[in-house]
């Protein structure tokens, strides 16, 4: 490691050149704005009440408490309040939440909105003083596949390389907190990792690395939108595969490069209408998925023997199974996960009809990047691929921190 950061000296210093970005924390006081985090934009908390929250009674509160234990076995395994950041200066004693949480039935909605009620107190998130941020949704997608390549499986889905490094740039100073950078060490210089024009052009080729093949580059472009997914194998056998890292580079929607060139509109671009330009243009196709250099390795979490709960989704990022229409990607360069938040927006096919419910921050995704800004999974199946594709409604919502005692 000290090899790396040698390294990775050049790159600080200039990063040096930057304008610094602060992390600030105060007290709270009553009535108070409580300023938590500011890194790239500013993550405001307001405290407020369960009575301001509209939906609240109406929800099913059972369902969130069994989201939230998964969550507590890591909160269990990691107890350190280092984990919550700045938040946990304003938050009590998450392992006494938990213990309290692993006491409940599963099968009474009352008491489990009891337990947040009298264990939490909720906090209006605002980016930069705006309520309002953009929320989308990602499901569990299929594809078929083969454990080797053949005529009809050609694309390969990757495991991670193991030249790729991650820096953690908040081990070098303080303003670079939560900054990460990945990349390779070549003669002696920390350099960007090979982008996806240039893997899919070979350059992770005949290494081993290849966990599966298969048959179609468009399912494995969406597949790494998604980040995880179910492949049924030529041998009849169905896996789960799962994130493992990215390449780097920054994502970048390719529905607004097919909107820069004329061939979508901006009301009509959906995952559902992205997918059908590239089937129906398939010279074109990879080119425009080049457009998005950030690449996505996997990792195999099921094999073959095991049955796949339909209740129960693939491995997030905190490490726990998600949990469908309950488990929110969020950036934890603002949200640490584990967090119980309060979800204000709309349905994505039923217009206009609010989508109020508890959620658990228990999953991140390379475009999920802000203060206020969270992706839903929704689960697996035809109708959460509608409801996923289609999603990208206005919304807000509320942090849920323990009270302090």
């Amino acid at each position: 490691m000290r090899s790396v950061i040698l390294l990775l000296l050049p790159l600080i210093t200039a990063c040096a050149q930057l304008t610094p970005q602060k992390i600030l924390l105060k007290k709270p006081q009553k009535n108070q704005t409580i300023s938590v985090t500011e890194v790239r934009s500013n993550l405001v908390l307001t405290k407020t009440s369960f009575k301001n929250i509209v939906g609240w009674n109406g929800d099913r509160h059972d369902q969130a408490l069994a989201a939230f234990l998964r969550s507590c076995v890591k909160i269990r395994k990691n107890p350190s309040r280092s984990v919550f950041g700045s938040i946990s200066e304003i938050s009590g004693d998450w392992l006494k939440t938990c213990n309290t949480a692993s006491s409940l039935p599963l099968d009474r909605p009352d008491l489990a909105r009891h337990f947040f009620e009298t264990r939490f107190q909720p906090f209006l998130a605002t980016a930069s003083g705006q309520p309002e941020g953009l929320f989308t949704g990602y499901f569990e997608m299929e594809l078929r596949g083969s454990w080797l390549r053949k005529k009809s499986y050609t694309t390969p889905i990757y495991g991670r390389p193991p030249e790729l490094v991650e820096a953690d740039l908040g081990a070098f100073r303080d303003d670079y907190k939560g900054k990460r950078l990945l990349g390779k060490i070549i003669a002696g210089k920390f350099v960007p990792f090979a982008d996806r024009a240039e893997i899919e052009a070979g350059a992770l080729s005949g290494r081993g690395l290849e966990l599966i093949w298969v048959d179609s580059l468009i399912d494995a472009f969406f597949l790494h939108i998604q980040g995880s997914g179910r492949v049924l194998m030529d041998d009849g056998t169905i896996i789960r595969i799962g994130y493992a890292s990215g390449n780097g580079h920054v994502y970048n929607s390719i529905g607004k490069e097919l909107i820069k060139i004329g061939e979508l509109r901006p009301e009509r671009v959906s995952m559902q209408a992205i997918r059908t330009w590239l089937e129906n243009h398939t010279e074109q196709a990879s080119k425009i998925m080049q457009k998005n250099r950030s690449f996505i390795f996997f990792r195999i979490i099921s094999d073959a023997t095991k049955s796949l709960d339909e209740s129960q989704g693939p491995i997030g990022a905190q490490g726990v199974l998600l949990t469908p229409g309950r488990s929110l990607a969020v950036d934890r360069n603002f949200i640490p996960l584990g967090i119980p938040i309060w979800l204000d927006t709309t349905d994505p096919i039923n217009l206009g009809e609010p989508l109020r419910r508890l959620v658990i921050a228990q999953d991140t995704g390379s475009a999920i990047k802000g203060p206020v800004r969270g992706d839903l999974f929704w689960g697996f199946g035809s109708l959460a691929a509608a409801k996923a594709g289609l999603m990208k409604q206005k919304g807000r919502y509320f942090l849920l921190l323990p009270k302090k005692d």
